[in-house]
């Protein structure tokens, strides 16, 4: 009597069931990086944009004679370097001339870290150099020194607000066409 014996090892099909599925999962798996990549990125250049942000506010909070003046007010961010030059105030300049100075350094930060960056910056001036009713200049009996309203009204809550409007090229990070740029923006108002 001959004895048949019990199937043994794997049949083909099952091992190319096994590979299939393993390799559904490879490319789910891959498809989540890619994605994770793409967020990733983006929110590297938001974090980029807020650091631009502050730092031109703390560029005009350091001169507000220029900014009430007008001479950070541009919708044309990045400026042209001839616009900008790079000023040397290490011995000390004008304000016009630090703004000059700080639009032509924002402008080289802004082409640097952000593609396709476009800026504007707008304060309103209005109420600059207003002195609020309830400040009173020191008399002339007291030994310090007087200040003029307009120096105390050039700062914050008296000297008015600023609009400042960033706006960059983000490719998509899971929409429909993920291939095509998409223009962000971030605006803010503040007071410098």
């Amino acid at each position: 009597m001959h004895r048949r014996s019990g199937q043994r090892g794997v049949s083909l099909i099952e091992v190319m069931m096994a590979v299939l599925i393993f390799s559904i999962g490879l490319l789910g798996l891959a498809g989540l990086l890619v994605m994770a990549t793409r967020s990733n990125h983006a929110a590297y250049l938001r974090t980029q944009v807020t650091f631009l942000a502050g730092s031109m506010a703390d560029r005009m909070s350091a001169n507000p004679v220029g900014v009430w003046s007008g001479s950070y007010n541009s919708s044309s961010y990045p400026v042209s370097a001839g616009t900008a030059a790079n000023a040397d105030c290490s011995a000390g300049c004008t304000p016009a001339a630090l703004a000059k100075s700080d639009q032509g350094s924002w402008s080289r930060q802004l082409t640097t870290f952000l593609p396709n960056a476009k800026a504007k910056v707008n304060c309103d001036a209005s109420n600059a150099g207003y002195a609020p009713a309830a400040w009173i200049p020191p008399s002339a009996s007291t030994s310090a020194p007087a200040a003029t309203p307009g120096q105390i009204g050039m700062r914050p809550p008296y000297g008015g607000t600023c609009k400042m409007r960033i706006q960059w090229s983000e490719q998509g990070t899971g929409d429909k066409d993920h291939r095509v740029a998409q223009v962000q923006t971030f605006d803010w108002e503040f007071q410098p």
